[in-house]
Formats: structure tokens, sequence, C-alpha cells
């Protein structure tokens, strides 16, 4: 298991932008597929971004294709994703999560690790 810490949640405006991190503990962060997902109140949990052991492919979800980046530096350990142009409609809790493996998968049942969340929250 990997553990794992978001950071760079915050408040703002519609059209605005903010660069979400997650940090990875452990020595085989290159095993791991890494993913973002988001959660807004009352909604079920939704597959937002992945990006393989290698950092070759990424996958985004229609919602934040163009509007979003995920990028990981395996000499740091870390996974972050830039999300530009928001709307208020990514107003949710985004947590980081870690697959082991390389294959992507979009369902959160395939990640078997998740940090605590980081709240991104978007006035219209």
């Amino acid at each position: 298991q990997v553990q794992l810490v978001e950071s760079g949640g915050g408040l703002v405006q519609a059209g605005g932008s903010l660069r979400l991190s997650c940090a990875a503990s452990g020595r085989t962060f290159t095993s791991y597929v890494m993913g973002w997902f988001r959660q807004a109140p009352g909604k079920e949990r939704e597959f937002v971004a992945a990006i393989t052991s290698s950092g070759g492919s990424r996958i985004y979800a229609d919602s934040v294709k163009g509007r979003a980046t995920i990028s990981r530096d395996n000499a740091k350990n870390t996974v972050t994703l830039q999300m530009n142009s928001l709307k208020f409609e990514d107003t949710a809790v985004y947590y980081c999560a870690a697959r082991q493996g390389y294959h992507i998968v979009i369902q959160p049942g395939g990640f078997g690790s998740w940090g605590q969340g980081t709240q991104v929250t978007v006035s219209s």
C-alpha cells in the first residue's frame, strides 16, 4: 500500500485555475497507476484523470478534457492535476488514488489506495 496526501484545493472563481498535488510515500511509486477522482455532495465518486506508471499514457473524463492536465514526477513521488477554466460544476472533494499495476481503469473500485481528499470550490 502507498500513502497519499493531497494539497492545493481551495476557493476559486469560475474561469480560474487550480493545481492539485498528491505526495506518495513508499519506494514503489513507479509500480502504480495514479488517478484523480472527485465527489460532489450527494453524488457518487467519479473519475477525473489517470496516468500510467511511466507517465506515457493519460486518460481524462469527458467533463474535464481540454481543461485538465495530469502529470507525475517519479523522482519526487508526486502526481499533479492542473485544472483550468474551472466551472461551478467542478466543485467537489478531489481524491488522489493509486492502483498497483500498469493498466488504467476508471472505476474507483480499481484503485486500492486513497488520499483524504482536498476540497475545491468554484464560485460562479
